[in-house]
């Protein structure tokens, strides 16, 4: 028992504070009190510091995000600055002017445009009477077909996706390879293609001519009642230059109204000038180079992949096909030159420019005479995450305008 004893009195000790003694040999518990608070409020100091620099931490990136949202709802010239490559021409992002302007050999008149309204309805422009550019322009489908690729004469799939018409007057190149310089040209070239329309536009002409009700109508356009296939691209190609979508989001923001984005899509607005780099590509007032690049979705060989080889014979043109406006991107899906990947929408679409697309090494072995084709150097993996890229999508999104959508006139 006195074993126990002395144990409990030796574990009841050492919990005890310990004693210290002053300089006379005297205990000054005193000391010994303040020392162990001195301890406590050290570790309460450090604590408090750490649990403030950890607030910091997680702060700063909030902060630092809003104060990037104020700088956007800024002027422009307030805008972080570009980051890009040397010699690489930017164009500043601008809204859409309500119309291009029209060539001096085709002006617009009220007339013109109706009558080219009409003529882009009219099935009997085709060689079968059946298909009409608004086949595969259909206002209820973004003014495109909505398909992977182009269906055009007795059924026959074309090789390409068919881009939408919207705002295809501010284009200085029509067609994904370039070969038309404005749309009289590119009327012409779609209407007699045997792939498309199948029409012989001077048979056409006549065949309209034979049409009561046309007569009049050309007469209001063009002064008298003669009817010319030069007559009826033109009257399209006029009436084409009205079909604009100005009004986006996108275009209000730009000319001041800035509280109409929200925190997500400026987030998305600074990726899209930044880190995700697709102003390089994507810029002015159309979101176009005007240009063209490989991004790695032709298939050397096969199909109808030349792009913009086929007009200018250079080899770094090889699978090279038009940097397409991205209004309305929201609704002209599918998506490339070639409608790849069928049934994807947008975030699939950028997760694949998150990847670079295709970086594996090139083909070593040519198939044909034609050279190789090269990925363009401004594509590479982007490493957005998952919330960036769906703030890049929402800032896409604001560049959809109303649909334009319009039924289809009473034809003569």
């Amino acid at each position: 028992m006195a074993s126990l004893r002395h144990g409990r009195s030796r574990a009841s000790n050492a919990t005890r504070p310990v004693a210290h003694m002053n300089p006379d040999g005297i205990i000054d518990r005193n000391s010994s009190r303040l020392a162990r608070r001195e301890s406590i409020v050290f570790v309460a100091i450090v604590a408090a510091t750490a649990a403030f620099i950890a607030l910091v931490y997680t702060l700063a990136p909030i902060i630092e995000r809003a104060r990037l949202v104020e700088r956007y709802r800024g002027p422009q010239s307030q805008w972080p600055a570009l980051a890009t490559p040397d010699g690489l021409y930017i164009e500043a992002l601008a809204p859409l002017p309500a119309r291009p302007d029209f060539p001096v050999d085709n002006p617009f008149s009220e007339a013109k445009a109706s009558l080219g309204k009409r003529l882009f309805f009219d099935p009997r422009l085709s060689g079968s009477n059946q298909i009409a550019c608004a086949s595969c322009h259909d206002p209820s489908l973004g003014w495109a077909d909505g398909r992977h690729k182009a269906v055009g004469h007795d059924r026959q799939l074309g090789d390409l996706n068919t881009p939408t018409v919207l705002n295809a007057g501010f284009k200085d190149r029509l067609f994904w390879d370039g070969r038309a310089a404005d749309l009289e040209t590119q009327v012409i070239a779609s209407w007699s293609n045997p792939i498309e329309m199948a029409g012989i536009p001077e048979d056409a002409a006549r065949q309209l001519g034979e049409v009561a009700g046309y007569g009049p109508l050309f007469t209001d356009a063009y002064g008298d009642p003669s009817i010319t296939a030069a007559r009826i691209a033109r009257a399209i190609a006029t009436f084409m230059r009205t079909l604009n979508t100005p009004n986006t989001r996108f275009d209000r923001f730009m000319r001041g109204e800035h509280a109409i984005f929200t925190a997500a899509e400026i987030r998305g607005l600074d990726l899209f000038r930044g880190k995700a780099n697709c102003i390089r590509c994507h810029h002015g007032a159309l979101l176009s180079d005007g240009d063209f690049h490989h991004l790695g979705t032709s298939v050397h060989g096969v199909g109808d992949y030349l792009g913009r080889y086929r007009e200018t014979g250079a080899p770094e043109d090889v699978g090279a096909f038009a940097t397409p406006g991205l209004r309305n991107i929201g609704r002209t899906a599918p998506y490339m030159h070639n409608g790849f990947g069928d049934g994807i929408d947008l975030e699939s679409l950028l997760a694949l420019y998150n990847m670079g697309w295709w970086q594996n090494a090139p083909p070593t072995e040519k198939v044909s005479d034609v050279p190789l084709a090269r990925l363009s150097p401004l594509i590479e993996p982007l490493g957005l995450s998952r919330a960036e890229l769906d703030d890049l999508a929402a800032f896409l999104r604001t560049l959809d305008g109303n649909s334009l959508y319009m039924p289809q006139p009473d034809l003569p």
